[in-house]
């Protein structure tokens, strides 16, 4: 009979887990707002299809802190594979969306590996590093930038998903940073970038599609065109600037149902928020990150071995470059890239992926006991 350990209860991380369920819930009560129609007319069913994913998520979040997490440095590799296919798979076969090739169809069912891969991606590096000495020298950056990084950049950029490129890229710098790299090392580093940013710039923006390079101009001056490639920033500034301090109240934004307001259920979900729950509002809303972020961080504090730790560094930093990127995205500080708002922002596959993080994220601070089994 199967029997479920008293000390996985005990040190379960509710707290961890109250705090993703209530911006989830929170998030798919602005998608319901954002997406509504009037009373008179049929209503979107996104909230519903959101709550749905919701709970498969949270039985897939279950499944992710019952097991050892040790064994996923163990398939590391295997996974790590397993994610490059996809990723190919999807420029073969994949389904075309809004310029973008990056969903895998299964029957009435679609689903984007890259929102999978980001896991992949910090399990791997958790592992790598956890097998390298402590402090990195230049040779290990370049040998882990080869092996890790180079060929998933150039799968996902040729996708184009430029935002789950830009992650993987801080993802890797950051659990480099954190495991310890060798001044000089990154001196290196800070010197080479600066001196290739003209030539490797010139590279990107040549391969870059028009609405790609719209998206730059428009965060370098919003008013260039701000009916066109402008619109989305100005239009998010509008929302979050008309919520003042305490909001128009719940299903009182005007931005996001008249449809002023472009991707007001995905990428600028914050927007919508903000016009209804203010400055007040959005403070606590930030609070619940910075919790996240916070607690993610002593996790690793607190893990067991080098493993676990580079494990919860990797999906911290993954959640804190969400989270900074999509707000700033929506305040019009950084450049529209197409990255959600963890939790909040619609979409299955991305709530899932969240939900499997987290999960994994609980395990380790769960299992932080040397002589837990």
């Amino acid at each position: 009979m199967f029997k479920i350990d008293r000390r996985l209860i005990q040190n379960f991380d509710w707290i961890t887990f109250a705090t993703v369920l209530v911006l989830s819930l929170i998030g798919i009560m602005t998608i319901f707002s954002a997406t509504r129609q009037p009373a008179d007319a049929v209503q979107s069913p996104l909230f519903l299809k959101q709550l749905a994913w919701l709970a498969i998520s949270i039985l897939a979040m279950v499944v992710c802190v019952s097991f050892d997490y040790a064994w996923l440095g163990r398939i590391a590799f295997p996974l790590y594979l397993t994610g490059i296919v996809l990723l190919v798979l999807v420029l073969v076969m994949g389904k075309t969306g809004m310029g973008a090739q990056r969903w895998i169809s299964l029957g009435p069912v679609s689903f984007q590996p890259s929102e999978f891969f980001k896991l992949i991606f910090v399990i791997m590096m958790a592992q790598y590093l956890s097998l390298t000495g402590w402090e990195l020298d230049i040779m290990h950056l370049l040998r882990a930038f080869g092996l890790w990084v180079v060929l998933p950049f150039i799968l996902l950029v040729k996708q184009p998903d430029l935002g789950t490129a830009l992650v993987v890229g801080l993802i890797f710098t950051s659990m480099m940073l954190a495991r310890g790299l060798q001044r000089k090392a990154v001196w290196l580093v800070v010197i080479v970038s600066l001196v290739s940013l003209p030539f490797v710039g010139n590279i990107v923006w040549t391969g870059m599609k028009d609405y790609q390079k719209n998206r730059i101009i428009a965060f370098i001056d919003p008013e260039a065109d701000p009916s066109g490639i402008g619109y989305h920033i100005n239009q998010s500034k509008v929302a979050i600037g008309s919520g003042e301090i305490v909001g128009k109240g719940y299903l009182k934004g005007t931005q996001g149902p008249f449809r002023f307001l472009p991707e007001r259920h995905t990428d600028f979900i914050f927007a919508v928020f903000a016009e209804e729950w203010g400055f007040l509002g959005s403070t606590v809303l930030l609070f619940l990150y910075f919790l996240l972020i916070m607690r993610g961080l002593d996790t690793a504090r607190k893990a067991k071995d080098s493993f676990g730790r580079m494990l919860a560094l990797g999906i911290t930093f993954m959640f804190a470059v969400y989270f900074f990127v999509n707000i700033g995205m929506t305040l019009g500080i950084m450049p529209v890239v197409g990255i959600p708002l963890p939790f909040m922002s619609y979409g299955g596959t991305a709530l899932l992926s969240n939900f499997i993080s987290i999960g994994v994220l609980m395990n380790v601070r769960t299992r932080r006991f040397s002589l837990f089994y």
